[in-house]
């Protein structure tokens, strides 16, 4: 019995130390994570989402280990805000319903009004109006109570901001901005600050005050460059970039533009991991400050939590440890038991994890090229059309060869575009191979004067030897076929200086119906070593960080050669020594002019008939001044009256008091969509014909675009042939059935 009871005075004294420490340790984990949720809030103001991912899943792995609840809804919320920032508004969504319900369990006003915000702005992106308003009353009725002006004022400033993006409202969107400038005054908040005035200088653009536009755009590029806010400083950029065009100073424009898509670049880089698809948020990053306020008082009421309960603690532990001294052989058994399984446990849970960060990554790559296509095929749509009214300008010789160079280059580079942005359908081999009769020699000849001032450059030669048993003309995928070469040569080029390059293409052997030719690309340039040989074709990838460092590049090239070449039934092969040059060649098989299925498809006349469209009126509806005037002048020239729109609502009311014979309506233009205004014109002109002239991808939106009223589809950049084809069968068959 006594030695019962000095073994209880013993673990009770024991109990007491390892309760003491447990404290200690509990203190000190609750300031890291206070410290962590600090700097991934300064992470996110930065755009640095990389590094805030992993603060945040720190933060919220230590929070999970000592229960601590408010840290936990804290490090959801933030959570949220990173994925509602990517567009994946349904992860956000959970992380916020966790965070709101531990804030209601807890009682943690202040939080729940800022997940309240965070929710209203995933409405708003959304589109839902009506909840939107719902849970931002939500906020706003619990920072009343709380007298806190501050977030009041970031109330008024996302009421604004819905009643831009949903209302369209300028007026009453202004009032909502004088509002939140009013309560803000006091605020030290500088992103918010920040916001307020990127949002008035939108607002002043739309109604036509372009002076105050620039006076808050400039004072939000201040306020950037001074905190470094990546991503507001590259909106404002686009923002003031669309001040100097409605202002009709196009170089101007155009510098923020590339400063705006240089940043933008800059963020995907350091972003990889988190971003890959346009980081460019139209709302920008909240800041977090009332949150993290509240953090110092948590730790104190855990405190006083810890020593309520100090006393149980220390008699449960005292009972336990008896009863295990009376079972001491069943206790090591279930306690090894219940090691193995928590082991099994974290590994389960760490192949989960691993499991959803690949399905995220997989996610966030599709998103982002999904974004990123208008972005790209928007100004490449400017060049190949500046490069066709520049050819119907009587040009030199000289200039013509010139400008035919550059129309060969945008149409590849637009379809190697496609290929890249759609890197996951190529690789799925769901990319189309067209069938048409070319001239393989003109094409290779192409090819080689759009790369010639390249090798000029490198001051590198290019032989050319095509056998002459080949046939002029032969039925393939040429488009295909110049892709593969352009990446080929190109990449010769890059790692050839002083030196040679020879392309050569053989015939191997003839029937009456097919051809199989073999082409080969050979330099003497830096060449690939045997353990990088295998490496350089997949994607992303280069033979060392120091030839990325020294000739630069993606690492995308070698890998769509591979892809199109198993598209086209065919393998690359690869000879080299480094420092001795390399030699790449592959096969592959065409139908003859002989044979009995070849027809001539290539020449073949589109139908498009001028008198059909003479005299007629096109409106069309682009808010991009750029590509509004590349249209207007091409469509003038045919002699055709030309009505302008900026914007959707502008486009309903020109079809219901001039009545033109068709519309050429873009698809993302500020307000209401090309998709809403068609739908409109719809409701009271079932006749006049709608041409979707548009730079988004088509795979998953044609069946929206023909439910809506739409009849045909133009994806920008367009060949001129193919643009003026179906104007004219539209107008014809207009006509025939009117």
């Amino acid at each position: 019995m006594r030695t019962i009871f000095f073994a209880c005075v013993y673990i009770f004294f024991l109990a007491s130390g390892l309760f003491a420490q447990e404290a200690k340790d509990v203190e000190e984990t609750s300031a890291q994570i206070q410290a962590l949720l600090g700097e991934a809030e300064a992470s996110v103001n930065m755009m640095d989402f990389d590094l805030a991912i992993k603060q945040l899943n720190t933060s919220l792995a230590l929070s999970k280990t000592i229960n601590h609840q408010r840290f936990i809804a804290l490090s959801s919320s933030i959570l949220a805000k990173l994925y509602y920032i990517r567009h994946d508004y349904d992860l956000a969504a959970t992380e916020l319903q966790r965070a709101i319900s531990i804030q209601r369990k807890i009682e943690d006003n202040e939080g729940l009004a800022y997940s309240y915000i965070n929710y209203a702005k995933i409405f708003n992106a959304q589109q839902d109006l009506n909840r939107a308003k719902r849970y931002l009353n939500l906020a706003e009725k619990i920072y009343t109570k709380e007298e806190n002006h501050e977030y009041l004022g970031i109330i008024s400033l996302n009421r604004a901001v819905i009643t831009l993006n949903l209302e369209n409202n300028l007026q009453k969107a202004l009032q909502h901005l004088d509002q939140a400038k009013n309560l803000l005054t006091e605020s030290k908040n500088e992103y918010e600050h920040s916001r307020l005035y990127y949002y008035s200088s939108r607002a002043n653009l739309l109604t036509g005050n372009l002076d105050k536009a620039m006076q808050n755009a400039e004072k939000v590029e201040q306020l950037s460059l001074k905190n470094n806010y990546q991503g507001m400083l590259m909106n404002t950029n686009r923002l003031i970039s669309n001040i100097y065009e409605e202002r009709g100073d196009s170089e101007n424009a155009l510098t923020y533009l590339k400063t705006s898509n240089n940043l933008r670049d800059s963020i995907f880089r350091n972003n990889k991991e988190a971003l890959a698809m346009e980081a460019n948020s139209k709302y920008g990053v909240d800041a977090m400050q009332s949150s993290l306020n509240e953090l110092a008082l948590q730790n104190a009421e855990q405190k006083r939590s810890l020593k309520v309960n100090k006393l149980t603690t220390i008699l449960s532990i005292a009972l336990i440890t008896i009863l295990s001294l009376l079972t001491f052989s069943l206790y090591k058994n279930n306690n090894l038991r219940a090691r193995a399984n928590k082991l099994l446990q974290k590994k389960n849970t760490e192949l989960t994890k691993a499991k959803e960060n690949a399905e995220k990554a997989s996610l966030a790559k599709a998103q982002f090229l999904s974004t990123i296509t208008h972005e790209l095929r928007t100004p490449l749509y400017a060049v190949t059309g500046l490069t066709h009214l520049l050819l119907e300008e009587n040009p030199s010789e000289n200039q013509k060869e010139h400008l035919n160079s550059l129309k060969f280059s945008g149409e590849y580079l637009l379809s190697l575009i496609n290929n890249i942005l759609d890197l996951n359908k190529l690789e799925a081999n769901k990319v189309e191979v067209l069938k048409t009769n070319f001239n393989l020699k003109k094409r290779i000849s192409d090819v080689l004067i759009a790369l010639k001032n390249s090798a000029d450059e490198k001051n590198t030669k290019i032989h050319f030897d095509f056998d002459p048993t080949i046939p002029k003309e032969l039925k393939g995928d040429p488009v295909k076929i110049a892709q593969i070469l352009i990446n080929l040569i190109g990449n010769s080029i890059k790692f050839t200086k002083d030196g040679d390059i020879w392309v050569s293409v053989d015939n191997i052997k003839q029937d009456n119906t097919f051809i199989w030719l073999d082409f080969k690309i050979k330099d003497n340039g830096e060449g690939i070593s045997k353990e990088n040989q295998k490496a350089i074709f997949e994607n992303f990838t280069q033979g060392s960080t120091q030839i990325n460092r020294k000739f630069g590049g993606t690492g995308l090239g070698l890998s769509i050669v591979k892809n199109l070449l198993t598209l086209l039934g065919s393998e690359i092969t690869l000879n080299s020594n480094l420092g001795q040059g390399s030699c790449f060649s592959f096969q592959l098989k065409f139908e003859t002019l002989n044979s009995p299925k070849f027809q001539d498809t290539e020449n073949r006349s589109l139908n498009i008939n001028n008198d059909a469209i003479q005299g007629k009126t096109i409106l069309v509806v682009e808010d991009n001044k750029i590509n509004q005037m590349i249209t207007r002048k091409i469509l003038e020239r045919n002699k055709v009256v030309c009505i302008l729109a900026n914007n959707g609502q502008t486009a309903i009311e020109k079809v219901k008091s001039e009545e033109p014979d068709l519309v050429l309506m873009d698809i993302h233009m500020p307000g209401i969509s090309g998709i809403e205004a068609s739908k409109e014109i719809r409701k009271f002109n079932k006749k006049i014909p709608i041409i979707a002239l548009t730079a988004v991808t088509l795979d998953n939106n044609l069946e929206e675009f023909y439910k809506n009223g739409i009849n045909d589809i133009i994806p920008k950049p367009y060949k001129t042939e193919e643009f003026f084809s179906k104007i004219s069968t539209h107008i014809t068959k207009s006509e025939s059935t009117a």
